[in-house]
């Protein structure tokens, strides 16, 4: 019988890997290589002259710095949080552990710009719920949120729940083994605690602060609707308030910014590599399910005490999004002459603007979710079924999609339009400006989403159904579409959802690729706020954040048929 690797270019193979390969790299790879070159190159050749100038000014400089600040702190308090909450619930008996994971990661799939958007609302001096228990901020009183401290805290509460599936995660790849030694000679939770769990979990925690410094970094709708009125410029802002300043006609100017984040990002994601192979323990003995420390007269303390945490995170700002898009005016304290479903029927049935972006995130997260669930199925057969030369280019492809996805949305959105500009060869139109454009950066961004999702189905099928189906005669694509589509459709249409969930309502791409007629959920209610119309800005929220939890609990459906850890809020 022929080896594995003998089969690679057989019935179509190598045309599909090249084709995936060829759609990857023009999507994920080229535009990247564009933006690096700007930076690195002159017209005397490679140079660091143009990347030089850009550090020497002293915008970029103060910019640069507030946003390695402020990403730093949050990621510093964020992995603090995350790290509590999954300790106590991966390790301890605490009860309602399943509604208590969905809370907890319930802020990650909002879109940073409406939780931006609720806090403000929350805890102003015209706070809705604040005015009517009396504890609103007298008028003219500081604004508590639009501050280093404020910016800070809300980026820590939206990644928050990164460095808690990470550590989580670390949790359950525990051998029980270990934990069960230590107890049995005499150690008590606290030192079990400190002298073995915190250090096997090292890796983790490191995983969970760089993603939580990353995501700040590259967070445009809460650096942007807080940083503003703070006065506190971070680069994603900078290159926005650039671009939508003076056009294209700046587009290599903010490219050398944005490449500065693309160098702070790959560097951070290298340093955690290497650190990550210094920290690493080998352990004996299979994952198992981890402890329940029984926590005695303290588990109810302990619950309550998660229980209020998420209640002041959750109910406040919601509260304060609902009540202010049932206002007429924002401002007015908060009865019943002052409610109204005027803000609901201007957004869904006058303004032609919100249907329009309505319609346009439905069609492109619906398409990109069903594009990146098709490039999974065929780019991770090539991962967990072949060997040799094929598994090393699918493996140099699916680490292009990595790339574009741990770099700032902001970063991929600035190299799309130095890929898009100029009109496409043979046919002659340009994408800039028109829907396309976002759908393909979708794409290239949201790709690792569902290749991960795709890759936990492919990990759990036997590589000998491939090789028995071959034997008997079955080609390529007979296969793919027989057997293994099957096997990993529910993880990919879990995957697609998530990717639905994570495009329809995200600005940061966008922010820079939308134009008029293409407006999207996130740019609609970014430019709403922006321009003061704060109630119809809350009501569009409003929906979104129904709609997102709607889709979240009916994901839930699919969790029967997923394997483990392809739907993140589900065991």
């Amino acid at each position: 019988m022929r080896s594995p690797s003998a089969f690679t270019f057989a019935g179509g193979e190598g045309l599909s890997l090249a084709a995936v390969a060829f759609l990857v790299t023009l999507l994920c790879g080229v535009p990247l290589a564009l933006l690096f070159a700007i930076g690195l190159t002159s017209e005397g050749g490679l140079s660091l002259g143009p990347l030089a100038d850009t550090l020497a000014s002293r915008s970029v400089q103060r910019a640069l710095w507030n946003s390695l600040e402020s990403s730093f702190l949050s990621a510093c308090l964020a992995t603090v949080l995350g790290t509590v909450l999954a300790l106590a619930l991966g390790l301890t008996n605490v009860r309602a552990k399943a509604p208590l994971v969905f809370l907890i990661l319930l802020p990650m799939m909002i879109p940073p710009h409406v939780t931006a958007i609720a806090w403000s609302q929350a805890l102003g001096p015209a706070s809705p719920v604040l005015q009517a228990v009396g504890l609103a901020p007298a008028a003219g009183a500081p604004h508590p949120v639009y501050s280093l401290a404020g910016l800070v805290a809300l980026l820590s509460f939206q990644h928050m729940p990164i460095v808690f599936l990470v550590v989580r995660a670390g949790l359950r790849a525990f051998p029980r083994e270990l934990s069960d030694a230590a107890r049995v000679s005499g150690a008590r939770a606290p030192r079990l605690l400190w002298r073995i769990t915190l250090p096997l979990l090292a890796p983790s925690l490191l995983a969970g602060f760089v993603l939580a410094f990353v995501s700040a970094l590259g967070n445009f709708g809460i650096n942007a609707l807080i940083g503003i009125p703070a006065r506190y410029t971070t680069l994603p802002v900078l290159i926005w308030r650039r671009l939508a300043g003076y056009g294209p006609s700046v587009i290599g100017d903010v490219a050398l910014i944005s490449m500065l984040l693309g160098i702070v990002t790959l560097g951070l994601v290298a340093i955690q590599v290497l650190l990550q192979r210094r920290m690493r323990n080998a352990l004996v003995g299979l994952p198992q399910q981890p402890l329940a420390v029984d926590l005695g007269r303290a588990r109810l303390p302990v619950e309550a005490s998660v229980w209020l945490m998420l209640a002041a995170a959750l109910l406040l700002p919601a509260l304060s999004l609902f009540a202010t898009s049932l206002m007429r005016t924002y401002g007015l304290p908060l009865a019943a002459s002052s409610l109204t479903l005027e803000n609901y029927a201007e957004i869904l049935f006058r303004q032609a603007v919100t249907l329009r972006a309505f319609a346009n995130s439905t069609v492109a997260a619906a398409l990109a979710a069903l594009l990146i669930a098709g490039l999974s199925i065929l780019l991770g057969y090539f991962l967990a079924m072949r060997r040799g030369i094929a598994r090393r280019l699918a493996g140099l492809v699916a680490a292009q999609a990595d790339v574009a996805y741990a770099v700032p949305g902001l970063v991929m959105s600035i190299a799309f339009i130095l890929m898009f500009l100029r009109p496409l060869p043979v046919l002659g139109v340009s994408l800039y400006g028109t829907m396309a454009i976002i759908l393909l950066a979708y794409v290239a961004v949201f790709l690792a989403i569902g290749l991960n999702s795709v890759m936990a189905a492919y990990m759990q099928v036997d590589a000998s159904l491939d090789d028995a189906a071959r034997v008997s005669g079955a080609g390529f694509f007979r296969r793919l579409v027989r057997i293994h589509a099957p096997l990993v459709a529910p993880a990919a249409a879990s995957g697609a959802i998530l990717v639905f969930l994570t495009s329809y309502n995200e600005v940061t791409v966008s922010a820079l690729l939308w134009s008029s007629g293409n407006e999207t959920i996130g740019t609609t209610i970014f430019n709403y706020e922006d321009g003061g119309y704060t109630t119809l800005a809350a009501a569009m929220s409003s929906i979104t954040v129904v709609a997102t939890v709607l889709v979240m609990l009916a994901v839930n459906g699919l969790a029967r048929h997923v394997p483990a850890g392809a739907i993140p809020w589900k065991d």
